[in-house]
């Protein structure tokens, strides 16, 4: 079947050679792709400093900016999350990686904050319409083994956050810093899309027969059975303060990073922004299991972030670092446990619908908080805003914390 026939929904008109991949390549095929889109929204990280001196733009600016990636990543979740579920995970992420190649264009060539704003709501829409195609196809993919197709998503996920302020810092370092990051990523991407086209695709799992399959696409209400609900409100509250953590990390954090080591290494600075999502990432290759995991998770994840703050006010490189650390360690076995029991709670039919879900609620943690963050560094000055971010997210965590304790005891 060619990626025509599954956008349009019919059956192909006849056979056509192709790679028939094995379960092991189609395993990466999902992952690189999720990992790669990440990659690329979030190379702007360090550069944030260098486009406010470009173009003009102030703090807040630069938080409606990384908004404006998260509120059209959330919008496309809930208009597109259920796309692959009847399209096919293939031609999804094909989809996926066309937005976001021009997504890269866009911002790299943009001399304005709406032009900013532009290129990461394409960003934004690509990797929504992969997040839930490359969940689901991991699943799939994976039947016997949920636990770690939960942790193979969120290693890639994580670990594309982490590694884009890395590589943006490294590359800026080249001439044209702001635009030759992209231009090399869209490299990338463009290379993703020979596998994917060559790839033999499975059928959708989702039947669309009838005279008018195009409205299998429409948007659709947000809907969790009985049985998961419970597990979806902790996983999506767990996921909403773990990116208010990491929206704070990819956007202000630069700046704020830059006070306190006193250097202003764009590399340096991209790879300290990225820590706390590498930590997270790395935890995915954790076994640790218990009743006690999720509350101990978020209470290393609470303490940590308000070590950040204590790192400003002793102009300690070091705690930096730890509590960056420790805070990802802390919010990837809380957020995976989590995310793993919804996961397996959720019929295989509509799993990319709630999985997108889950990530609606998620991603607007990196949205409205970091712009009232931004709101605040204006009106008070960056550390002052940060200080107070972190203990309303300390406190946030700690109620959580508090909450799964009391389920784990009742288990």
């Amino acid at each position: 079947m060619t990626v025509f026939s599954e956008l349009r929904m019919r059956p192909a008109t006849a056979a056509r050679w192709g790679w028939d991949a094995s379960v092991t390549a189609r395993l990466v095929m999902a992952g690189v792709v999720i990992f790669t889109l990440l990659v690329g929204a979030n190379l702007a990280t360090p550069l944030y400093p260098l486009l406010q001196a470009r173009l003009g733009i102030s703090a807040l600016d630069v938080t409606v900016a990384f908004s404006a990636y998260v509120l059209a990543l959330v919008a496309t979740l809930i208009l597109a999350g259920h796309w692959s579920d009847h399209i096919g995970r293939r031609a999804a992420l094909v989809l996926a990686v066309l937005t976001g190649l021009a997504g890269g264009l866009v911002f790299a060539s943009a001399d304005s904050l709406a032009a900013l704003c532009a290129g990461r709501a394409l960003q934004g829409a690509a990797v929504a319409l992969a997040t839930g195609a490359s969940s689901a196809a991991l699943r799939e993919l994976l039947p016997s083994r949920p636990e770690w197709a939960s942790r193979f998503t969120l290693l890639a996920s994580a670990g594309g956050v982490a590694a884009g302020p890395a590589i943006g810092g490294l590359l800026s370092v080249f001439p044209g810093p702001t635009s030759t990051p992209y231009y090399l990523h869209s490299l990338v991407l463009a290379a993703l899309l020979v596998p994917l086209y060559l790839l033999k695709a499975r059928p959708a799992i989702t039947s669309t027969a009838g005279q008018q399959p195009l409205k299998v696409l429409a948007p659709r209400r947000p809907s969790v059975s009985s049985e998961a609900r419970g597990a979806f409100w902790i996983a999506s509250s767990v996921g909403f303060l773990s990116f208010a953590v990491f929206g704070f990390c990819l956007s202000l954090a630069p700046g704020y990073f830059a006070q306190i080591v006193h250097a202003d290494s764009r590399p340096l600075i991209g790879v300290l922004a990225g820590l706390t999502l590498a930590a997270s990432a790395l935890s995915q290759l954790l076994a640790v299991r218990g009743r006690f995991v999720v509350p101990v998770g978020l209470v290393l994840l609470s303490v940590s972030v308000l070590l950040i703050a204590a790192a400003a006010a002793w102009s300690s490189p070091w705690l930096l670092v730890a509590a960056s650390v420790t805070a990802g360690l802390g919010q990837g076995v809380a957020f995976r446990t989590v995310f793993n029991t919804v996961a397996g709670k959720v019929e295989a039919a509509r799993h990319a619908q709630i999985i997108s879900t889950v990530y609606v609620i998620t991603y607007l943690g990196s949205a409205f908080p970091v712009i009232g963050l931004g709101l605040a560094a204006g009106a008070v000055g960056l550390q002052t805003a940060v200080a107070g971010f972190v203990v309303l997210c300390a406190a946030l965590g700690l109620v959580l914390a508090a909450v799964s304790l009391r389920q784990a005891l009742r288990a």
